[in-house]
Order: C-alpha cells, then structure tokens, then sequence
C-alpha cells in the first residue's frame, strides 16, 4: 500500500515542490503591468479609444480596468500552462522586472505625450 506524504511532510523531507503557480502569478503581474503602459501609451496616441468607467476620475478608470483584465486572463492561462511546472525562478524574475520596467516607460508622460 502506497503512503502519500502532505505538503508539510514533503518540505521536511526536502522534496522540490514546483513553483509554477508562483510563477504564473509573478510573470502574470509583469505582463499586467506591461499592457497598462502599453495601453497608456496607444491611448495617448490616439491608436486606440478607451472609456471612462468612472467619469470623475477620468479615463485612468478605463486603462486600469483593461490592464486588470489582461493580468487576469494571463494569470488563468500561465496558472493552467505552468502549475505543475518546475521553472527557473531566476529567469522568471528576470523576464517579470522587464516586463514592469517597460510598462512603467511606457506609461511615463514624455512617451505617452
């Protein structure tokens, strides 16, 4: 008869538990925060139009609200692809801190205009 072992059990053996979920949620933010600066940015060129949800704020509420949706859907998809996954951590960090540095330049006024 097979035992299985719990999470807990598991750590103290030592045993690797895949990151993948981790991951898909880390990478997920990154690509969230690069579609707000790319939407930022396509906005203020006037190649796309997106609505004010909220008119007192402005159209902030609209942009925000799509990059949420896009972080989402990217968490779902990478969740569904990676969690059973064993990823190289390092290289998702780095492919994440990219992603946010690029969506915060594109967000900055003298790209966006």
């Amino acid at each position: 008869m097979a035992s299985t072992m719990s999470d807990a059990d598991t750590r103290e053996a030592g045993v690797a538990q895949p990151v993948g979920a981790a991951m898909a949620a880390y990478v997920a933010a990154g690509i969230g925060a690069f579609a707000l600066g790319l939407i930022v940015i396509l906005n203020a060129f006037g190649l796309i139009t997106v609505p004010a949800l909220y008119a007192p704020s402005g159209g902030v509420t609209g942009r925000t609200a799509f990059g949420v949706v896009v972080w989402l859907i990217a968490w779902a998809i990478l969740h569904a692809r990676w969690k059973n996954s064993d990823l190289d951590v390092g290289r998702m960090h780095r492919i994440t801190i990219a992603l946010v540095v690029a969506g915060v330049v594109l967000s900055l006024p003298i790209f966006a205009g």
